[in-house]
């Protein structure tokens, strides 16, 4: 019988934008993104096996289908609406989807989650993790902490903060190379390679007219980079906040110490669609995002 169901919050969507005959308005009703209101009609659609909307443009209109669907949808989540509930007594708290990078939610986010939570007891946080430079859109989420490039198109993208890239390994790496005392001499160790993390830019600072390597380990997720540094398999590029833990206990060690890529490539930023911002709680989310990452 549960295979048979279509999800609810697809019902809910499809209801709303029949209703507006808008699928901005519908998502501004149910406090969601036009994008994923878009993903919960693709996916009732689906389960369907019909088109219940015809696109035109910006313009939305029931397909004969999608009105004679709707009849049925609109009953059952009457039904669903109207059936008591003597104990539901208090309201739902305010809850926020945040979508954000792994190392950056295990290094910087969650240990810095009661502060938030101390300021806003009310509100739920709800955090699911994505691949920075592959996940791209929005899809069910009202916020999304992404690392990259800061170049997303149809969206509000704030950035939180960047920090130097620097090269590190550890002490058993170091000690097996014979000791690293200028940049040249990487030639004879093994580089980490993350599309993250490029060597090139690193490169020029240090004065190495090298290509970015194209052999060794590749690791695209920094904190999977560190825990192959950590554990000696070679040199890697990182950043203060992610390895200060591990510099101060000595697993880590900062090579070259006066050479630093002071704007790397990729930064940290905040980024969701317009209206989101209407909601009390997604607003003042992001207010502490940037008065808490914006002064790193």
């Amino acid at each position: 019988m549960a295979q048979r169901l279509p999800p609810v919050h697809a019902l809910s969507a499809f209801e709303a934008a029949a209703r507006h005959g808008s699928f901005a308005l519908a998502a501004e009703e149910l406090c969601i993104t036009p994008s994923a209101l878009s993903h919960r009609i693709r996916l009732l659609e689906e389960f369907v096996g019909e088109r219940l909307f015809l696109r035109d443009g910006r313009a939305v209109s029931l397909s004969e289908f999608g009105r004679r669907y709707l009849d049925v949808v609109k009953a059952a989540l009457r039904t669903l609406s109207d059936f008591p509930l003597p104990h539901r007594t208090a309201p739902a708290q305010p809850r926020i989807k945040v979508t954000v990078t792994p190392t950056f939610a295990r290094c910087l986010l969650v240990p810095r989650l009661s502060e938030f939570a101390a300021l806003h007891p009310e509100i739920v946080l709800e955090l699911f993790l994505s691949v920075p430079l592959y996940d791209l859109s929005l899809s069910e989420s009202d916020v999304e902490i992404r690392f990259g490039a800061g170049k997303y198109f149809d969206t509000v993208t704030e950035k939180l903060f960047e920090e130097p890239t620097f090269a590190v390994t550890s002490p058993a790496y170091l000690a097996k190379a014979g000791g690293l005392d200028t940049p040249a001499d990487l030639k004879k160790v093994t580089l980490l390679r993350s599309a993250l993390e490029p060597w090139q830019p690193w490169f020029e600072v240090a004065g190495l007219d090298w290509p970015e390597p194209s052999n060794g380990l590749r690791l695209d997720d920094l904190g999977l980079l560190l825990e192959a540094v950590r554990h000696g398999h070679g040199v890697g590029l990182t950043r203060k906040h992610f390895v200060q833990d591990l510099l101060a206990s000595g697993e880590i060690v900062h090579l070259f110490k006066d050479i630093e890529l002071k704007t790397p490539p990729h930064a940290y930023y905040v980024v969701y669609e317009p209206q989101v911002r209407t909601r009390p709680e997604v607003r003042v989310f992001i207010e502490w995002l940037r008065d808490t990452f914006g002064k790193l």
